[in-house]
């Protein structure tokens, strides 16, 4: 059996639209794009390529697949450990509009929350999703993300696709890692742990 695990990059604010260059999602007159850049330091790096090393499948918004789809297949460098895993492992890329994928081996999803939950079943180890904000949302409404990687940057940008939508379900998560990076970055690595616990810190006579 897989284990979802999503890997996030977010601001202060909880946007995450086009961490990676001014053009890669421009959508709702977004210009912030690339803002990851200047934080992308030596332990942002490594626990980068630690994720990928990790992964047995990858789970893509229509998106971020094109995103990717138009860039990794031209990088053949077989020691680049994000292009060597993306190129070679099963790709899955959920959409309702697209006809075909030409990036292999890739499958279309249709239906997101059946067939992830036959994935998840079906694969084994990690089933990796990246990006995908729309797809994320999805995941998490439906509770089949086991864990969530976030890395928070110091940065607010105040406008953007954002990880975590109004629908989101009300969900724990236990901190199963946290690091920071020399640039300021957060990284936490949060396990699904169910619902969340509720209480009150009025005195007894109060709540009486």
């Amino acid at each position: 059996m897989a284990r979802l695990t999503v890997t996030s990059f977010v601001t202060m604010d909880g946007v995450m639209q086009a961490p990676g260059a001014p053009e890669e999602d421009a959508s709702g007159g977004f210009s912030h794009g690339g803002w990851v850049h200047p934080y992308a330091d030596e332990k942002f790096g490594a626990f980068i390529v630690e994720v990928f090393g990790r992964a047995g499948a990858f789970l893509l918004g229509r998106g971020t697949w094109q995103i990717f789809a138009s860039h990794w297949p031209r990088v053949t460098d077989p020691n680049d450990p994000v292009a060597a895993a993306l190129n070679r492992l099963p790709k899955y890329v959920a959409s309702r509009t697209l006809d075909r994928a030409d990036w292999k081996p890739t499958t279309i999803v249709r239906d997101v929350p059946a067939e992830v939950a036959r994935l998840k079943r079906t694969l084994a180890g990690e089933l990796q999703v990246h990006g995908s904000p729309g797809l994320i949302q999805t995941l998490l409404t439906h509770e089949l993300v086991d864990e969530l990687n976030l890395l928070t940057f110091p940065i607010v940008l105040g406008s953007g696709k954002r990880l975590f939508g109004a629908g989101a379900v009300p969900s724990r998560f236990e901190l199963a890692r946290t690091q920071v990076t020399d640039m300021g970055a957060v990284i936490n690595v949060f396990r699904r742990a169910g619902r969340p616990g509720y209480g009150s810190f009025a005195l007894p006579e109060e709540a009486a």
